[in-house]
């Protein structure tokens, strides 16, 4: 019995010393993973703080940056036009007036600038007169201006004056409406960029192994030789064909009709209009292919509207009046003309003239003033009678006729922000 009893103490002894042994053990792995978990958590939260503080840096930064390119831009906009009245009109949206004296006779002045940089809302377009997009049509800067909710425009290319069709390249949202005349200066119109230089309407027809180059697209014709492009945008028909010529209506991608009488124009189609000597292998329900490109051929623009002659060129006064065909818009006129910085400022001008108040301006000394606003690259858009600026609802220029004729297209400044609000407001 007293063996038994003996072993059973030593028994009992024992497993104590293990359960002791057991339970340091488990204390010391319990307070471990306390420090891991804790480890953990901390490195977690330090992490997230990391990151708020990586996020909150960028935001401060880029504030900061917006900061340092407004102060930046204010400070040029006083030394360009240090005798003109500033006015804000949206974030990095700026009207100028101001009155210059040229050879002791006044000059009035509007002008728009606009640093996209302040505000990514901000879409600088060209718009048609009409809500359809059908090119033979006219209306007031007022109508295109509120129709589109723009807070500043101005008026835009050449135009055939008998039926509003523009009168040169004019491309919306990377669509090609009307092509060049005279590879005339264009510039085109990127979220973020400029571009500007003579354009040329590079594209073709196809059927087998017979190419035809297209002359133009929605254009007047000028020669009997040249192939044109008729689409719907142009109206229900199709001028005739020239002389010795003929209409290629297409459909589908097919030959659909031939004819030398004006052609019905598909709505889901077009109509070729050119020499029987160089269309003569486009048969009927032959299947054609259609190329239409512009040259250059530039990335990241979505809209070209076109004008002429170039009033700057790569930094240096150019005024090409001849080569691009405008020897008649000579002389002191009211003006109208658009361009572009070195730090991407846009900037739009009218000028108004031909009264005691404004006597107007040649196109030198018009050149000479977008240079001084520091253009780089800079082109007269249509003037005399059609200039006219609109800012914020009202017409701020004084064009002959009281709100400026009735115009083919506009360019346009618009806020989106302002849309979106205004639609969900209606």
């Amino acid at each position: 019995m007293s063996i038994t009893v003996a072993y059973n103490y030593k028994s009992i002894r024992k497993m104590i010393n293990h359960s002791l042994y057991f339970t340091v053990l488990l204390s010391v792995f319990c307070s471990q993973s306390f420090l891991i978990n804790n480890n953990l958590f901390a490195n977690a939260d330090e992490a997230i703080n990391t990151g708020a503080n990586i996020q909150q840096n960028k935001v401060e930064e880029q504030t900061r940056s917006l900061t340092e390119e407004k102060q930046r831009w204010e400070s040029m906009l006083r030394q360009r036009y240090r005798n003109g009245a500033i006015l804000t009109i949206a974030d990095g949206v700026k009207h100028i007036r101001m009155v210059k004296y040229i050879n002791k006779r006044p000059v009035k002045i509007n002008i728009v600038e606009v640093n996209t940089k302040l505000n990514p809302n901000i879409e600088i377009a060209p718009q048609l007169a009409s809500a359809n997009t059908k090119l033979k049509n006219r209306a007031t800067i007022r109508t295109i201006a509120s129709r589109n909710n723009s807070i500043a425009a101005v008026n835009g290319t050449y135009f055939k004056f008998q039926n509003g069709v523009p009168l040169g390249t004019l491309m919306i949202n990377k669509k090609v409406y009307t092509g060049p005349l005279h590879n005339r200066v264009a510039m085109g119109i990127g979220k973020n960029e400029f571009k500007m230089a003579q354009v040329q309407f590079d594209s073709t027809i196809k059927t087998g192994r017979n190419i035809v180059k297209v002359d133009n697209i929605n254009q007047p014709r000028i020669l009997s030789t040249l192939v044109l492009m008729y689409t719907p945008d142009w109206g229900q028909t199709s001028p005739a064909a020239p002389k010795y010529g003929i209409n290629l209506t297409i459909q589908g991608n097919k030959v659909t009709a031939l004819s030398q009488a004006p052609a019905l124009i598909p709505q889901d189609g077009y109509v070729i209009s050119g020499p029987k000597s160089k269309l003569g292998a486009f048969l009927l329900d032959k299947k054609v292919e259609l190329d239409i490109k512009i040259a250059p051929q530039w990335e990241n623009i979505d809209h070209i509207i076109s004008g002429g002659p170039y009033l700057v060129k790569d930094g240096g006064i150019y005024i090409d009046v001849t080569a691009q065909k405008l020897k008649a818009i000579t002389g002191k006129n009211p003006r109208t003309a658009i361009g572009y910085t070195a730090n991407n400022e846009f900037i739009m001008v009218t000028v108004d003239g031909r009264e005691h108040a404004s006597v107007g301006m040649t196109l030198g000394e018009l050149a000479r003033m977008m240079k001084s606003f520091g253009c780089i690259n800079a082109m007269n858009l249509d003037g005399g009678g059609s200039t006219v600026m609109y800012v914020q609802g009202k017409i701020v220029n004084n064009p002959a006729q009281r709100g400026g004729i009735p115009i083919s297209n506009a360019l346009t400044i618009t806020e989106r922000t302002r849309i979106a609000y205004d639609k969900n407001n209606s």
